[in-house]
């Protein structure tokens, strides 16, 4: 017999896990959660499309889903990794950009509308503000930083280097 799952709490529960790479951010509010349902056996299916297809975060994303939803009764509990559509920054809810404000990272612009990126030797000019001290007056440091999904500045104002996530 197959049991009824109580898919809003579900919902509730999996919006609460954290991303193992910006723990100010949840799943929900990165925008990488994007399902929960009923398998057609009656498991909790949940579904999630990484930041991208090589994110090193995907496994522990899952890993840490299936803990806590079991730690709340869900026994039969699949994570399903959804690639298209491709992840963009455009799915970061506001809620996310004002937490990645509060910590010192530069939230991201509007992503790049869709087809062929320009290939350019100077480095990717953004609009971003010092999420110290709000000036634009900002430099790039790197393209790479502690993740793959951001690029880290400073901010000539005030001096501070910071995180920038990256438009994707």
């Amino acid at each position: 017999m197959v049991r009824t799952l109580d898919i809003a709490r579900a919902q509730e529960v999996a919006a609460t896990v954290v991303d193992p790479e910006l723990p100010m951010l949840t799943l929900a509010d990165l925008g990488v959660l994007r399902a929960v349902e009923t398998a057609d056996d009656g498991g909790l299916l949940v579904t999630i499309t990484p930041t991208y297809s090589g994110c090193p975060a995907t496994a522990a994303m899952r890993d840490d889903l299936v803990r806590r939803l079991r730690a709340e009764g869900y026994d039969d509990v699949r994570v399903r990794i959804a690639l298209y559509p491709a992840w963009t920054t455009d799915w970061i809810t506001e809620r996310g950009r004002a937490a990645l404000t509060a910590a010192g990272i530069s939230a991201p612009g509007p992503a790049r509308p869709a087809g062929p990126t320009p290939l350019t030797l100077r480095p990717v000019r953004r609009d971003i503000a010092c999420p110290q001290c709000h000036d634009t007056d900002v430099e790039p440091t790197s393209e790479f930083g502690p993740t793959a999904c951001t690029a880290l500045y400073r901010c000539r104002a005030c001096g501070e280097p910071f995180e920038h996530v990256k438009e994707i």
